[in-house]
Parts: C-alpha cells; structure tokens; sequence
C-alpha cells in the first residue's frame, strides 16, 4: 500500500505544471535620476546645502510607514518601482493598490514586482491591477498554476524553495524607501490583534538611484515573470466577481487607515519640510538575483551576509542586533565569540517563543540560546505582552544593525540560513553618527519594559527577565506561552535547520 502510494505521489510530481521562464518580456529601467521633476528640484535644493551627499530619515512607526508611502505616490510624477516580499488582499494592501492605480491614472508609470510564494492576494485581484495601461505587475519565481499548486512547488522544490525577500519602494528615482516592512496590516499598524515592530528608513538623492539599480537588476531577471505569463485569462464577468468579493468591511478599514497614516504628525511634518533630514552616506548592499540559480550556501553570491559581516569585524566597541528570527549555527556562533573575544559589545535582540510567528524557526533558534550566552552576547527576547493595547500580541520584525554608534544597517536580512543562504535580501549601510545613536538609544531605552533579558541562573540554566508594570519578573521557563505552544516548539525541532 505503502508503495502504491508512493508511486502515486511520484506520477504527481512528474506531471507538474512547469513555469516559461522564456516568456516574452520587454526590459525596462528606472528613470533618468537627472530627468527634471519637482522632486528632482526640491531634493538638488537640499543637497545644495546639505553634505550628504544622500538624506534618510528612520521610519520607527507602523502608522507612519504606511503613510509615506501614500504621500509620496501621490507626488509621484513620473515612475514608481515597488518590490516586495508579500502582499495581503486586507486593509493595508487594498490602500496601497488604490494609490498606485490613482498615481497610473495621473499617467505615472508603475512597475510592481512581487515575490509569488506567500503573496496571498488572488490573481484575479492582481489582474484587475495589472490592467491598467500605466502598471506592470510581475511575480518573482513564480509557482505554475495549472494543476495542484502545492504539487507543483513541490515538483519544482528546487526552484521554488529560492525567494526573492527583498523590500524597496522608490519614487521618481529620487526618493526610496527601504527596509524590513512587506504591504500587509500587521507591518502598518493596521491588524486588530497583532503588533509588529518593524523599521523602514526614507533615503532621498544618490542612494535612491542606486536602489533602483537593483530594482532593475531584478525587474528585467529571467525569474520575474509578466503576470500573463504565470496566470489564466480572466474574462470581464470573473474580473467584476474579484472586484465585488472586496468586502465593505475591508474597504472602510482600507479608507481609515489612508487617512489616519497620511495625516499623522511625522507624515504632516515630513512633506511640510519640518523634520531635518539625517545627512549622510548610504551603501546599497544586495545579493544578486543568480545566488538564485546557484547552489545553495554559495559563498560567492551570499553578497549581503558577507558585507554586513566585513561591517561587524570592523566593530571597535559595540554590536547591537535586531532580527526576528536567528538561527546562527555552531558557525555563526563562533562568528559572534571572536567578535566578543575583541573585546566588543555585542547586544541581540530577537522574538521569544510567545512573540515569534514562527514557531519551527524559535526551535531553531533555542537550541543555540545557551551557546550565544556563553559567546559573551547580551541576549534579548521581545516580550509578546508588551504592547499598548491589552490582548495584542507583539511581534519583533526589524532587520537592523548598528555599529559602534557610527554606522547602521537597515534592510531585509533575518540572521537565519534562509536569508543568509537560501533567498536574496537586500539593505542600507548608512554611516551616519546621529542615526546610529539614535537607534541605539531607542533599543536600549525600550529593552528593558518590551524585551526578556535571557542569562543563565548560577546552576547554568536559562533565566527570563523583565520589568512589567514596574515590578521584576523573574521566568525560569519559556515566559507567556502554554504547554501545548511549548510542545509545539520541542515538536519542530524536528525540521530541518537549513531551511529556517
């Protein structure tokens, strides 16, 4: 029985629908970055008495974040590229889809590009976006539609397990935003019973041309594929079914939360010129789309991991680390020791199991938790209760870095193999002194009422911390979460580590 089965499954796989990779495309680029625009004005104006030679401003705000984007596809003129990791078809996604398509409408070209794997928004609904003269939606590596989708990411396991993770929002090539926000409620502060933390930074001037340089780089790859070459044809009747299914519920949240973000103090000031731009030079570092094509765990191509790690052996005194997921590997823990051995701070931050929205990569994650305490890092898990609203559950979803106070990475990367090996990631190294400290001070003012300080007790065993109301709580054992969630996490450990 065992064997029929098997054979079964077998014929399955081999049957997978396969995705054309040829199919036809027609390359395209940014913008000229000295073709004239208002922005293009406004932002030689402040480079003309600002040393830059890039501006940036960090994004700490979900709300906010949110309400940027809004704001500046509104001023857009001439192009938008948007790359993402995912999109939902909730509040948040359904307000950014409606500002892209009134930008197109102004005549504003729009290219959208897409990773396919966890973007949970129909094709339908993607087809009614895609139809506009002005945008061009493609999807990254995507999965075949025809037949069993599951059975053909699995037929084309391969291929499909490599994702693009990358996050970059750009405008007129002179204004960019990059960082570890995709278009979904929970990263805008949008989702009822969930809070991310995350962080995103704007960057005007020279650092936005060259993040469209990557965008093109992967735009005009053989992986992104035009969504007619990926999906079927939708006739008008399906087309007005998709836009019908949009519930009412979800278009009065969409329209809440348009004006609530685009109207928030910091978006107000931002756009009225009444909050100072941090001057500075910003570094693109990107893995290149054919790490995707290449052998995982390929040294050559894992561009991203290799110069943040030229950027923390370079560290004379302090280290501070937000990820949400680590998973470092008996060899990134010894990365971490001969940096602690120099005589370096190192202070990490990640999500405890209760906090974690990913339960197979905290069990990854445990089993190194002793061995990073004993590499000399100050180790910090997000406590999951530490949100305004009662109910809600925190999650920490910044990718960031800073260095000695002098310089700050800001991006896509997670401090696990997926990232590090498996997807493409992309980020900002700004060597700004006043950023730097800014995000340092945040972290170490907030980590003492948000975060678990995990130590060992003197009989060697894993010790939680915290001040909750004031008062110390001390935790012996994995804090706010349940025996099943506990189980849970012994459970997958099971899964294999390469893959988290």
């Amino acid at each position: 029985m065992f064997r029929s089965a098997l054979q079964v499954l077998l014929l399955l796989l081999a049957g997978c629908a396969t995705v054309p990779l040829d199919y036809p495309r027609d390359e395209s680029f940014a913008l000229d970055p000295d073709t004239p625009t208002t922005l293009k004005r406004e932002i030689d104006e402040w480079c003309a008495v600002n040393p830059g030679p890039s501006g940036f401003y960090p994004l700490r705000d979900g709300n906010d974040a949110l309400g940027v984007r809004l704001r500046l596809m509104r001023i857009a003129e001439k192009t938008i590229d948007a790359q993402y990791f995912l999109m939902k078809p909730d509040a948040a996604g359904l307000a950014f889809a409606a500002e892209l398509r009134a930008a197109a409408d102004r005549g504003v070209r729009v290219r959208f590009l897409i990773d396919d794997v966890f973007t949970t928004v129909s094709d339908s609904l993607l087809v009614l976006l895609d139809q506009h003269e002005n945008i061009e939606l493609r999807l990254y590596n995507p999965i075949a539609r025809q037949g069993m989708y599951g059975m053909n990411f699995l037929g084309d396991f391969k291929r499909a397990n490599r994702r693009m993770h990358n996050k970059s929002f750009t405008i007129d090539n002179q204004i960019t935003v990059v960082g570890g926000r995709n278009i979904a409620d929970e990263y805008f502060g949008v989702k009822e019973d969930g809070e991310f933390l995350d962080f995103d930074v704007i960057g005007l001037g020279p650092v936005a041309a060259k993040v469209s340089m990557v965008f093109d780089q992967f735009w005009n790859d053989e992986r992104s594929i035009p969504l007619a070459g990926v999906v079927k044809e939708y006739s008008r009747e399906d087309l007005d079914k998709a836009r019908k299914s949009i519930s009412e519920s979800t278009i009065a949240k969409a329209r809440a939360a348009e004006v609530r973000s685009t109207s928030a103090e910091l978006v107000q000031n931002l756009f009225d010129g009444g909050v100072p731009m941090i001057s500075a030079v910003g570094t693109v570092i990107t893995d290149d789309p054919q790490k995707l094509a290449n052998p995982v765990g390929d040294e050559s191509f894992m561009v991203v991991a290799r110069d943040l790690a030229e950027a923390i052996n370079a560290a004379e005194s302090e280290v501070i680390v937000l990820t949400p997921y680590f998973v470092p590997g008996k060899d990134g823990i010894e990365f971490w020791r001969r940096v602690t051995d120099r005589g370096v701070r190192v202070v990490l931050v990640t999500n405890s199991l209760a906090a974690n929205n990913h339960t197979a990569v905290h069990s990854g994650y445990s089993r190194y938790r002793k061995a990073a305490i004993e590499a000399g890092i100050e180790l910090y898990e997000a406590r999951a209760s530490a949100t305004a609203t009662p109910g809600m559950t925190l999650t920490m979803h910044t990718k960031a870095f800073t260095i000695d106070r002098r310089r700050a990475f800001v991006g896509s990367l997670n401090v696990d193999p997926r990232s590090l090996e498996i997807n493409t990631e992309m980020g900002l190294i700004i060597e700004s002194e006043e950023l730097a400290t800014r995000m340092a001070e945040a972290i170490e003012l907030a980590l003492p009422e948000q975060a678990w300080r995990v130590e060992l007790d003197p009989k060697g065993k894993l010790q939680w911390t915290s001040t909750i109301d004031g008062n110390l709580v001390i935790e012996n054992s994995e804090p706010e979460v349940g025996g099943w969630r506990k189980f849970k996490a012994w459970f997958l450990k099971i899964a294999p580590e390469n893959q988290l």
